[in-house]
């Protein structure tokens, strides 16, 4: 408090339940000024106003009122976690944000991070004579791409600890999938003369004197819960392994005949039916087919030099007049590895595209244009689709809607921290989950908070990533051809938005000593 009373204006009101009259005292810039009575319920109440505005120089390095709106979101969650007996209420712009009232853990839990999490919560309790373990994991289904919702206290104090936070995540085994971490809220109740709490300023990291020990413990304690209620990874042996997690029939979980594909929209890729084991092995056959098709076209010539453009092949079939074509061309059609990578033969070798970077890129240039030229395009839904998300979400996607309409969406505030999805980008994939792509896309954007980029790069490159094509999905050659087309037609097509490589060149000669050694 004196640090916060030396950078701005406090004020501080308190009242025992048993005194008539409260206690008012104000600071500002570190000086004391006044003391006196005053009415006021029971409690203590603070108000802080102008923060650092003796400070200028400080006040320059903070954030935006977003970005910083999110930092007091995190702080006043931890608090009201760690306290659940205690009502607590926030209050941004004379809007209220949180109404909590004191309750039990898990209400307290629900309260703060929507009902939503109510049905995926998992109680943990141990005890040993070292340490209590108790708290609530989430289900593998209720996992997130980032690591924002992760609790982890010490004798009711909030702490960051990577060591332990792993402990938790390994309990989890092989039940979450690729790139998500599980949701918890975990309290560790330990005797005082165990824990170091001096080895930061803020007292968020500790040192303990058995962290491998509290390791374990902890570690099994998050095992046992899970296997109390029955949280066990199912293997279905019908499913076919070309259809992965990120393929559109199993995130929309749609029967293939409900399934349409939306129109409209440049640069579109067409939802294709699924096909069966018999299919696939066709499919792949028809790959190596490919492959070797028009090789006869190729003269043996000498390989384009460094300084060359890259000339891709020119699509299925090839030009109507061969003797037209360039010397630089090879008319062989692209095809598809693994259901990740797209095979271009150029004639100086070959390139492997990663088609989700790809993607990412073609999309991130599209929204980052269509935001600052504050142009869209929609496709209005049939249907329109409700959004609940949590207290500190919603007042992200509050202050985002504006930006966000303009990448082609058309979200509505429905109250609280509900919102309706009316409309989505015309050139959106078919088969993605549009209230997925939003969930995803606030968890990218909160990921890229500490970014040195402006809001529209951020939220561009948050959207490329939450609306690309995912590893797993099969295309067709048409789509792989619009895919590397557009890429190349980009300003920066050689890396994602997230620095990933967007494809790699392979020359023969590369490829000749491969065999030499």
């Amino acid at each position: 408090m004196a640090s916060i009373g030396a950078v701005a204006q406090v004020e501080l009101r308190t009242r025992i339940r048993t005194e008539e009259l409260a206690t008012r005292v104000k600071v500002e810039g570190g000086h004391f000024k006044s003391q006196e009575a005053c009415q006021s319920q029971p409690g203590t109440h603070i108000s802080v106003r102008n923060l650092f505005y003796n400070v200028p120089a400080r006040r320059n390095f903070l954030k935006s009122n977003q970005a910083e709106m999110r930092h007091i979101i995190d702080e006043f969650q931890r608090v009201a976690i760690a306290n659940p007996d205690i009502a607590f209420s926030l209050h941004h712009n004379d809007n209220e944000i949180f109404h909590l009232v004191a309750a039990n853990l898990r209400q307290r839990v629900v309260a703060v991070f929507g009902q939503k999490s109510n049905k995926n919560l998992v109680p943990v309790e141990e005890e040993t004579d070292v340490v209590k373990v108790t708290g609530y994991v989430g289900k593998p289904e209720y996992a997130r791409k980032s690591r924002g919702d992760q609790f982890i206290f010490v004798n009711e104090r909030y702490i960051k600890s990577n060591y332990l936070n792993h402990a938790i995540t390994s309990a989890f085994e092989d039940l979450l999938a690729e790139g998500t971490f599980p949701f918890y809220v975990i309290f560790v109740d330990i005797d005082p003369a165990r824990i170091d709490i001096n080895v930061h300023p803020t007292k968020q990291e500790i040192k303990f004197d058995d962290e491998r020990l509290v390791y374990n413990y902890l570690k099994v304690a998050v095992k046992h819960a899970l296997g109390r209620f029955s949280v066990m990874p199912t293997i279905d042996f019908d499913q076919d392994v070309n259809f992965g997690k990120d393929h559109p029939l199993i995130q929309t979980g749609r029967h293939p005949s409900s399934i349409s594909s939306r129109t409209g929209g440049e640069g579109q890729f067409f939802n294709r039916q699924p096909s069966g084991r018999d299919q696939f092995q066709a499919n792949q056959l028809q790959n190596w087919e490919q492959l070797y098709k028009g090789l006869e076209n190729y003269d043996g010539g000498d390989p384009v030099q460094g300084d060359q453009p890259i000339t891709l092949a020119s699509g299925v079939g090839g030009s109507k007049d061969e003797s037209q074509e360039s010397d630089e061309m090879v008319t062989i059609a692209p095809y598809q590895l693994h259901s990740a990578y797209i095979i271009s033969p150029i004639k100086s070798g070959f390139l492997v595209v990663d088609q989700q970077a790809a993607h990412e890129r073609i999309l991130y240039e599209r929204y980052l244009d269509m935001l600052r030229n504050q142009q869209r395009s929609i496709q209005q839904e049939l249907f329109p689709r409700k959004v609940e998300l949590s207290v500190a979400d919603g007042e992200v996607l509050r202050g985002l809607l504006p930006q966000v309409n303009l990448l082609g969406f058309d979200v509505q505030e429905f109250g609280a921290n509900t919102f309706v999805i009316h409309g989505v980008p015309s050139d959106l994939i078919a088969g993605h989950d549009e209230v997925a792509i939003i969930e995803q896309l606030l968890e990218q954007f909160r990921e890229n908070v500490s970014f040195d980029l402006n809001n529209d790069e951020r939220l561009a490159a948050a959207m490329a990533r939450s609306a690309a094509i995912r590893r797993g999905r099969k295309l067709d050659q048409r789509e792989m051809q619009e895919l590397i087309d557009k890429l190349f037609a980009c300003e920066m097509p050689f890396n994602s938005p997230s620095s990933r490589k967007c494809f790699v060149k392979y020359d023969l000669d590369e490829l000749e000593k491969r065999f030499l050694t």
